[in-house]
């Protein structure tokens, strides 16, 4: 992507593989980072994704910073045919930030995976508890959090730093 990528764009590119910043103005501080008007990064984002080289700027939510300590990813045995209307149905809590489905093995017979967040560990148990009975699904796992890890933007190879 960097072989004849003119210096401005290699600037951009260099900055965003840090991550936006944690300000309401995450483009403006972007901008300024690069010495650049705020209207010409994102004419060069806007031109990344219609020609297909950007694909999405994504945010990283702390859960913690947001007010909410307690989380867990759960875990649901739910069968092929059910997955679909299962996930679309715990994707509607709010308290669910991720749904998404993985193989079941002999092992490990779980297929569908949320993230459930809340105040406290009750909270969660107490949504987690609310998704079974609405679902009719009784056979999960709660896996509690214990600590968040640090969350990283990707580095792509051949950028300008």
């Amino acid at each position: 992507m960097t072989d004849r990528m003119p210096t401005f764009e290699r600037k951009i590119l260099a900055a965003i593989q840090h991550g936006l910043g944690e300000s309401i103005t995450p483009f403006r501080d972007l901008a300024a980072g690069v010495g650049a008007e705020v209207g010409n990064v994102l004419a060069v984002l806007r031109a990344w994704k219609k020609d297909g080289r950007l694909r999405r700027i994504g945010a990283i939510v702390s859960h913690f910073k947001a007010g909410l300590p307690a989380g867990a990813m759960v875990v649901w045995r739910v069968k092929a045919e059910h997955v679909e209307r299962a996930g679309a149905l715990f994707a509607d809590f709010e308290q669910v930030s991720h749904v998404y489905e993985r193989g079941a093995t002999a092992d490990w017979p779980y297929s569908l995976y949320t993230m459930v967040h809340g105040r406290s560990d009750k909270d969660v148990g107490l949504v987690v508890g609310r998704m079974s009975r609405i679902s009719g699904i009784s056979d999960y796992r709660v896996l509690s959090t214990i600590e968040e890890l640090k969350k990283v933007p990707p580095k792509y190879p051949g950028n300008a730093e």
